[in-house]
């Protein structure tokens, strides 16, 4: 049989709540000639430092915060961004700047049967082959013939960082190789380019409309610098790059499904290609 015995309480606690005891008859004072944050990193860092120099260096003139400050409330940040997508649409309007949307309800990327001739096309071209030029810091053409045209080729590894966020419009694009056997062999003057097809202007005056998926695409560049001026004589033959000495590079579309803009600030990294 255990026994149990009852323990009073202690009454020798004290009111935690209770005012503090009179000092000399006095109460207690904060005095400003000793603050209470120097003196309690003075007397409470290690003893590894200079309680002093420490204070100086990390405390003293800094705002410290005591606790974690508010953060803003989650429809707050949905509200200011609306009103910001608000304001930036606003902008865009002042300027006269046309939606992807818009563009395709007024119809300005569908052209008309009497627009889609490969010869309107050829100045747009030549001012590619000229921006080419340019972009590449291609050299002038020789005034002899060389031998080995080779030798006055550029880098091509200063040259593929480049034309990865060329703009094609205007260049002249034909289809390699593709899951669909129609599009193989199909070449034009690019018109229009979207995150998922080329919109190309045959030299049989046919638009085509190909897509980027599983196909792989050719296009070139000249070997040397062409001048960025369209020819106004109509008596002159046009050219296109492809008859004159020229560079080919292959464009695999998979990798490719971005629109012109994304991809002028998009960073693209080396990937293994597994062919079709």
């Amino acid at each position: 049989m255990s026994l149990m015995s009852h323990r009073p309480a202690d009454s020798g606690r004290k009111d935690i709540y209770s005012e503090l005891p009179l000092i000399n008859n006095e109460r207690l004072k904060f005095d400003s000639s000793t603050p209470f944050v120097p003196g309690y990193v003075k007397r409470n860092v290690s003893l590894s430092m200079n309680p002093s120099q420490a204070y100086a260096s990390r405390v003293e003139g800094r705002q410290i915060l005591l606790d974690n400050p508010a953060r803003d409330s989650k429809a707050k940040k949905e509200r200011e961004e609306k009103r910001a997508k608000r304001a930036a649409e606003r902008a865009r309007k002042a300027v006269g700047v046309i939606g992807l949307q818009e563009g395709k309800r007024r119809g300005l990327w569908q052209l008309q049967k009497e627009e889609t001739k490969f010869s309107l096309f050829l100045p747009l071209h030549s001012l590619w082959m000229g921006y080419m030029s340019e972009l590449l810091g291609l050299s002038p053409a020789p005034s002899t013939r060389q031998d080995d045209p080779a030798a006055t080729m550029p880098g091509a590894a200063g040259m593929h960082a480049k034309l990865i966020k060329a703009d094609l419009h205007g260049s002249v694009v034909t289809v390699r190789k593709s899951k669909n056997s129609c599009l193989v062999g199909l070449s034009g003057i690019v018109v229009h380019e979207t995150e998922n097809t080329f919109k190309m202007i045959t030299q049989k005056d046919q638009l085509k409309l190909i897509p980027k998926q599983n196909s792989v695409f050719v296009f070139a560049v000249p070997l040397y610098a062409t001048s960025n001026a369209p020819s106004s004589s109509s008596t002159q033959t046009a050219l296109t790059v492809l008859d004159m000495p020229h560079i080919e590079f292959e464009l695999y579309g998979n990798h490719f499904c971005f629109r012109a803009a994304e991809r002028a600030g998009r960073k693209f990294k080396h990937k293994e290609t597994i062919e079709l």
